[in-house]
């Protein structure tokens, strides 16, 4: 890292812009990281690593001051000038690529997953308390608008006692598209345990902290499908919660997003949160005359007790906007004054020793219990 901007423990001094390099410009490069980098004060996305013409071409085009580089290594030789490396590459590439970003002095930011079992995050996460750097993994689903709205409701006593947690993520898509998130290459770690399941154990460990025991069904539907596409998950918390979370490309009528059942009233919701289809079209956190995150009145979930949402039961509930800017906020904060990132690697950790039970679990039909860590 240079010297002007930080110091060797990965805290930055208060001069200048932190310059952002990130590796990978597919979906999650180009759609999420590089305009919540950008629209980031005290950011600045300064090179781009993507072999694709098209896509260099793209990057320029988006952000006309980044540099554009063919390869990850083009961006990890230019670490003398860097703060951040973000890898939004593919999942198989996390583990190499975040070490040798760590070992080259540069803090990092990993898109999820960080890494295909436990014991290799808590390695990196070692790796990066060692060298004194920040290790983070971008779990922008924890600033959500309803995930936001649950929690608050949970955090202020609304619900009572949570008994069960439901969250869903569920799609329509019977004609697999194909491509590195789709293969059923060990090696790649595609299906969508791994992809919308990570959020979705993250979410839930969030809430209600450590699982004892996983119980889960995962199948391949679609006709010449190679992974997972259509997986449950049953979670039981040591707090005494269960949740029960879907992720699916093959469900015909979608289900609610959430519900949360609780000792004094439920929460149901439906849809998603607008922030990713604002992202694919184009706009901007900042952009005058836009309210980020917000939804129209409609989309609001209810709250009741003893009757339905379907039929007028319960009572709207505002959503909270969502906030996917506020973890690269919080990222330039704990680069330039210390102290924890918004996701650690160690939470990272906990979320794989769940997916790897559920991997377990579906293979073998039974419930994997998982051990309470020191």
């Amino acid at each position: 890292m240079s010297s002007e901007t930080s110091d060797p423990t990965g805290t930055a001094a208060p001069d200048g812009p932190l310059r952002v390099g990130l590796i990978g410009y597919g979906l999650a490069g180009s759609v999420f990281h590089a305009p919540l980098i950008a629209a980031t004060d005290g950011l600045r996305l300064d090179t781009v690593s993507t072999s694709d013409p098209e896509r260099q071409a793209q990057a320029r085009a988006e952000h006309p001051q980044v540099r554009t580089v063919d390869t990850p290594q083009a961006v990890l030789d230019r670490a003398a000038d860097l703060d951040l490396i973000v890898l939004a590459s593919p999942n198989k590439t996390h583990v190499p690529l975040a070490t040798a970003a760590l070992e080259a002095g540069l803090p990092v930011v990993v898109d999820k997953p960080l890494a295909a079992t436990a014991a290799e995050a808590e390695k990196l996460a070692a790796l990066a308390e060692e060298r004194g750097l920040l290790l983070s993994v971008f779990q922008n689903r924890r600033w959500d608008n309803d995930f936001r709205t649950v929690r608050r409701l949970i955090e202020d006593g609304t619900l009572g006692d949570v008994q069960r947690f439901e969250s869903r993520f569920e799609r329509w898509r019977p004609q697999p598209k194909g491509g590195w998130r789709e293969s059923g290459d060990p090696a790649e770690l595609g299906g969508l345990l791994y992809d919308l399941g990570s959020h979705l154990v993250d979410q839930a460990l969030t809430l209600f902290g450590p699982v004892v025991s996983v119980y889960a069904e995962s199948d391949i539907r679609r006709p010449g499908a190679e992974a997972d596409d259509d997986t449950f998950l049953a979670l039981t918390h040591a707090s005494g919660v269960r949740s029960h979370l879907w992720v699916s490309a093959t469900t015909a009528m979608l289900g609610p997003r959430f519900r949360v059942l609780g000792s004094r009233a439920g929460y149901v919701k439906h849809g998603l949160d607008p922030q990713e289809a604002a992202l694919r079209e184009g706009l901007r956190p900042g952009t005058e005359g836009t309210e980020w995150g917000v939804e129209p009145e409609s989309c609001r979930g209810r709250l009741g007790a003893g009757s339905s949402p379907r039929t007028g039961g319960g009572e709207p509930v505002p959503t909270l906007p969502g906030d996917y800017p506020a973890y690269y906020a919080a990222i330039a904060r704990a680069l330039r004054e210390g102290g924890r990132p918004p996701v650690t690697a160690t939470e990272a950790a906990a979320a794989l020793r769940v997916l790897e039970a559920a991997k377990l679990s579906a293979t073998e039909g039974r419930t994997v219990r998982i051990e309470a860590r020191p």
